[in-house]
């Protein structure tokens, strides 16, 4: 499968392409921010690493699972920009200041764990690759990735959010990844094949999480929440229940959709894009009460 198969964009970015109406006909928003597979050629040429290493960084070809909502009209967004180049799912200050040649003095830098195992908005180094790029970045250049790449993401995603709030009462944001295969949850435990993250309660109602784990459980396949994953800077920044936002991360075990080396798609797909699908219909036609119920108070 292919790049090809896909649908026509209704708007393509350096960033992403854009799937669905300006006006969402649905309150439900799909975010693929680590899809991207679109590598410039002067990004290969700064690596220390083959390209192949920098691909372990993608959450790879996950937005094969999200394609039967596009058929269906969901708003849908899918990265074109690689993480390697930029990780849409860190604050834009997220950045390891060793990554700059030229930082400026008076920066602002947000420190996190993620940032300090070497994955911030530019990843620098991975399990197996103490260092991806033969050199820092010059500022210029790290200033033009966040305007072209990270800021028009974001907008595009907080003005599918507004747009669907004005039109359904509330919007909500499935954050769409993959993972890597977790070690079992404790003795005679299969690990969890999705985890499901909301902050721990502060990007989505309980209501909505809760109908999450019912719809990935009823296709057989078990589910955590929150842990290890609770979800990073895209359901932070976007879900805001008490206005009506809602956003939750979806985590899904590589092996479920991709083949034995988790490097193309596999027998899984067609069941994962099933849950993929059931989760985000059930999701369009809940009202989220539990949010509105403290914002009225």
């Amino acid at each position: 499968m292919n790049d090809e198969a896909l649908p026509t964009p209704c708007l393509r970015e350096a960033a992403f392409d854009l799937f669905g109406a300006e006006l969402p006909g649905r309150p439900v928003i799909l975010s693929v921010p680590h899809a991207g597979r679109d590598y410039p050629d002067a990004l290969l040429a700064a690596a220390r690493v083959r390209p192949a290493q920098l691909r372990r960084l993608e959450d790879r070809w996950v937005d094969l699972l999200a394609r039967p909502l596009i058929a269906r009209g969901f708003c849908v967004l899918v990265a074109r920009a690689p993480r390697a180049m930029i990780d849409l799912n860190r604050h834009e200050r997220e950045v390891d200041p060793g990554m700059i040649a030229d930082a400026p003095r008076d920066a602002a830098w947000h420190s996190s764990a993620k940032l300090r195992g070497g994955l911030g908005l530019f990843p620098r180094r991975m399990p197996g690759a103490s260092e991806l790029w033969q050199r820092p970045l010059c500022w210029a250049e790290a200033r033009e990735r966040i305007e072209t790449l990270h800021r028009p993401y974001h907008a595009a995603i907080a003005h599918r959010m507004r747009a669907a709030r004005d039109a359904h009462g509330h919007a909500i944001l499935i954050d769409l990844h993959s993972m890597p295969p977790l070690p079992p949850a404790g003795a005679g435990q299969a690990p969890p094949g999705v985890v499901l993250g909301d902050r721990f309660g502060r990007s989505a109602s309980t209501q909505l999480m809760a109908l999450a784990a019912e719809i990935v459980e009823s296709h057989g396949v078990s589910v955590a929440q929150n842990h290890p994953y609770a979800g990073d800077h895209l359901i932070e920044r976007h879900g805001n229940p008490d206005r009506g936002l809602h956003a939750l991360q979806v985590e899904i075990d590589r092996r479920l959709y991709l083949d034995a080396a988790l490097e193309q798609p596999g027998p899984g797909v067609a069941r994962m894009q099933a849950v993929v699908t059931d989760l985000a219909e059930a999701l369009a036609v809940e009202l989220p009460r539990a949010g509105y119920a403290m914002a009225a108070e």
